[in-house]
C-alpha cells in the first residue's frame, strides 16, 4: 500500500464461459467506490489511458479487462461464436469474480451500448453509468433519425481484417485513430504509436480474425433503446462533439433517452482518449461518481 492508499495492481484471471477466460487488472484505492472501465469494440482493456486510470485511481477502485478476441483474453468468436449481450454477462462475471456487489461503470462506444445492458438488466450492480462516444442502443424513439459513422471511417472499418504485417498494423491502427480523433485537437501521433505498442505488447501480434470479431458476433437482444425510459441509474453522458462514429447530435439523443441523465460535453474530443481531453473528462466523470457516492442512500 503505498502512501496515498492506493495498492499495486493486481492481475486476475476471470472464467466467463467454458473454455473462454478474460484478463482483468485492478489498481487504485482498494477501499474506494469500484469503477468498471468498459472498451470499445476489439480494444484491449490497457487502451484506457494510465492517467485516467490513475486519477481515478486516487478514490476508487478500477477495474479495467480484456474483452473476448482482445488482449490476453480467450479468442473465442471463431470457435465458440457468442452475442455482443454476452459481453454484457462478461462484465457482471468480471464483478463477481472479484467480489464487487456494485460498481460505477464507465463505457465508451460499444462499451457504453453495452454498460447500457447492464442498466437494464443488472441495475443493482450498477452504481452509476457514465457513457461517451457512443449511442443509444437501437428502439429509442429517434434513434434511427441520427447521423451515422463518417463514410472515411466506414472506408477504414472495410479493411480492419486485412492481413498485414506488424509496421504496417501499426500505421493502419494510427491511421484509424487519426480519422476517430477528428481535426480539432492537433493529432498526438507518437502518442497513439507508443499506445498501440502497448497494446501488442499487452495482446500478442495483430491478428485479423480478432480485429474483426465484435463485426462477426451476433447483435439479436439489441433492439432495447425503448426500455431506456423506464431506467433509474444515475447517468452521465459526455458528449464528444468531434466524433465521428457517433456524431452530433447523438449524445444528446441519448441523455434524452435515459431519465435524469446529465449532459457533458467536452470540447474538442472525438472517439479517442488523447491526453488533450484526459482532465476535462476525467473532471465530469469525477463529478458525477462523488456526487454519487456521497448522496443519501
Amino acid at each position: 500500500m503505498t502512501a496515498t492508499g492506493t495498492a499495486a495492481p493486481r492481475e486476475h484471471t476471470v472464467p466467463v464461459a467454458d473454455g473462454v477466460d478474460l484478463w482483468a487488472r485492478e489498481s487504485g484505492d482498494p477501499a474506494g467506490s469500484p469503477v468498471l472501465l468498459v472498451m470499445g469494440a476489439a480494444s484491449s482493456g490497457v487502451l484506457w489511458p494510465d492517467a485516467l486510470v490513475a486519477r481515478l485511481g486516487r478514490r476508487h477502485r478500477v477495474v479495467v479487462f480484456d474483452h473476448r478476441d482482445t488482449g490476453r483474453s480467450t479468442r473465442a468468436v471463431d470457435r465458440a461464436p457468442y452475442e455482443l449481450r454476452d459481453l454484457a454477462t462478461d462484465a457482471v462475471r468480471v464483478l463477481d469474480h472479484l467480489g464487487i456487489e456494485r460498481a460505477h461503470v464507465v463505457g465508451m462506444s460499444m462499451g457504453g451500448l453495452l454498460t447500457q445492458l447492464l442498466m437494464l438488466d443488472h441495475p443493482q450492480r450498477v452504481l452509476s453509468a457514465t457513457l461517451f462516444c457512443t449511442g443509444a442502443l437501437s428502439g429509442a424513439p429517434g434513434r434511427e433519425d441520427l447521423p451515422g459513422p463518417h463514410p472515411d471511417l466506414l472506408a477504414l472499418w472495410g479493411r480492419l481484417g486485412e492481413t498485414r504485417d506488424e509496421d504496417a498494423e501499426l500505421e493502419f491502427r494510427v491511421e484509424h485513430w487519426q480519422a476517430l480523433a477528428g481535426t480539432a485537437i492537433p493529432f498526438p501521433r507518437e502518442e497513439v504509436l507508443a499506445l498501440e505498442r502497448r497494446a501488442i505488447a499487452h495482446g500478442g501480434p495483430a491478428d485479423a480474425s480478432s480485429a474483426t470479431a465484435h463485426a462477426r458476433a451476433g447483435t439479436s437482444g439489441l433492439d432495447r433503446g425503448a426500455e431506456l425510459a423506464d431506467v433509474r441509474v444515475p447517468t452521465l453522458v459526455v458528449e464528444a462533439p468531434e466524433d465521428p462514429a457517433y456524431p452530433p447530435p447523438t449524445a444528446q439523443h441519448l441523455a434524452a433517452a435515459v431519465p435524469g441523465a446529465r449532459l457533458v460535453r467536452v470540447p474538442g474530443m472525438g472517439h479517442a482518449l488523447p491526453a488533450a481531453v484526459l482532465a476535462p473528462l476525467a473532471d465530469a466523470v469525477e463529478e458525477h461518481l462523488d456526487a454519487v457516492d456521497t448522496a443519501p442512500s
